[in-house]
């Protein structure tokens, strides 16, 4: 747990946090203060949110507020939120605010959360933001101003390297024979021998799968998802300064880099390693993937960790977890988390009710009740929540909590160096759809991946100066 005293808020939510923190938040007054008030929460349907949804008895019980749950597929959300906003009046306090489509363009829709945290008259967030894993904290919750935050990280999807462990065992010795290197996953791995493994599944294993690995390459986000990792690996980036645009953000990003020699030679990996994986991948989206994974007709596949959950229910013991492969230049895991904040368009009752959720729904407590659910899942985004022995425990098998396998792979991508995080900027819905279609015409054979990434930097240089203009 985070450094001081734990203790039991009325109704049951424990606090971490020094004992001023303590004192201030464990007055009843505080938690009850807005009770007979109801919260409207619009949220994409997630593993945390599904699991908060079928059980919101605990926060009701602990301030007497009433929580209504919309969740939505992530772009009726946004267009949802945006309407919301535009039109000065809260029909939804507590918004999901994801990063890159709503947080980046509407982030002056949202309440600064410091005023809340600040204010006496309300319960502190246990263990403050520290607890709250810190290169999360920056991508989830922040936008350009590295003081300020609109949002508390909520979950953390992040695409890692899932493989059939069963599979990998019994033909490594072949495979290292044939190879000429350890074909176990993990960190020190290339996407060349990535390419190889691959490769050699289809050629050597068709008595157990179909295909060595598949993605998820359909003409969706999902595609832009899956390219990224491969991308930034050859050292190519959407923009200038790709790290901290993707980490804070920034309103005008500048040029698009997809022109470059690396980015081009990341295109051109990535249409070769297309050519040899399912050819079903190209109508995959995560879910499609995943359920081929499950479904035996793939050896490996990059994907959301979060997915261990199911994998566990139907290959129990079968699947392994590693971070994904380097490229020549660098290593990248795709970070898809989420925060959690308030429409500035709440009355001040109302923005007090919606800081009691949000300080409930991430606090250690619920973030560990979310893990135990069978409702949903998630993963937490608290340090804290990471140390508690019994979490620690679930990482090895049999475990409750079967998202906690994935916990040595995700801690390793959480890393700076090799945390993946797309460009937070204003006008970035519209640029991933420019990259997504371009990359599915590469994929296609209509285009190469040289006139792709030329295609694609064109596009997304009118629509951020058009963005940047407005």
């Amino acid at each position: 747990m985070a450094a001081g005293a734990a203790v039991t808020l009325g109704g049951g939510l424990s606090a971490c946090g020094s004992r001023g923190d303590v004192a201030r938040a464990s007055t009843t007054d505080q938690w009850r203060q807005f009770q007979g008030a109801t919260l409207n929460f619009i949220s994409e349907n997630t593993a945390p949110t599904a699991a908060i949804a079928a059980n919101t008895k605990p926060f009701t019980d602990l301030t007497g507020i009433n929580v209504n749950i919309v969740t939505l597929e992530l772009t009726a959300l946004v267009q949802r939120v945006a309407l919301d906003l535009a039109s000065g009046r809260a029909q939804y306090q507590v918004i999901y605010a994801d990063p890159y489509q709503v947080l980046a363009p509407y982030q002056r829709g949202l309440v600064d959360l410091r005023t809340l945290e600040a204010d006496p008259n309300l319960p502190r967030l246990p263990g403050g933001i520290g607890d709250f894993i810190p290169v999360q904290m920056d991508a989830a919750g922040r936008f350009v101003d590295p003081a300020a935050y609109y949002a508390l990280p909520y979950d953390a999807p992040t695409m890692i390297w899932q493989y059939r462990q069963d599979l990998f065992a019994k033909y490594h010795d072949r495979m290292a024979h044939d190879l000429g290197f350890d074909p176990t996953p993990g960190g020190d791995r290339t996407w060349e021998e990535y390419f190889r493994i691959a490769q050699w599944f289809n050629k050597n294993a068709t008595s157990d799968v179909k295909y060595g690995t598949g993605h998820q390459a359909r003409q969706h986000d999902s595609l832009m998802n899956d390219f990224s990792n491969v991308l930034w690996s050859y050292g190519g980036a959407y923009f200038d300064h790709g790290k901290e645009v993707g980490r804070l953000g920034a309103r005008d990003p500048g040029p698009c880099r997809l022109d470059s020699e690396a980015a081009i030679a990341g295109a051109e990996f990535y249409n070769r390693l297309l050519s040899i994986a399912d050819p079903a991948s190209k109508t995959w989206d995560w879910d499609g993937v995943g359920a081929a994974f499950r479904a035996g007709r793939l050896a490996m596949c990059p994907n959301w960790h979060e997915f261990a959950a199911s994998n566990e229910q139907v290959l129990p013991g079968k699947v392994g977890y590693a971070v994904l492969p380097k490229g020549p230049v660098a290593t990248a895991n795709m970070y898809g988390g989420t925060g959690v904040g308030i429409s500035a368009n709440t009355m001040p009752n109302e923005r007090g009710a919606a800081w009691l959720f949000l300080v409930w729904a991430t606090s250690p407590e619920t973030q560990l009740a979310n893990l135990k659910s069978k409702a949903g899942g998630g993963t937490p985004t608290r340090t804290s929540v990471y140390e508690m022995p019994e979490v620690r425990a679930a990482e090895k098998r049999p475990s409750s909590m079967p998202n906690m396998l994935t916990a040595a792979a995700v801690r390793e991508a959480w890393t700076p160096e090799r945390i993946g995080l797309r460009p937070k900027i204003p006008m970035w819905n519209e640029c991933n759809t420019a990259i997504f279609t371009q990359l599915s015409t590469m994929l296609s054979g209509a285009e190469s991946p040289a006139n792709a990434m030329r295609s694609i930097k064109s596009r997304v240089d009118q629509i951020v100066a058009r963005g940047w203009v407005a």
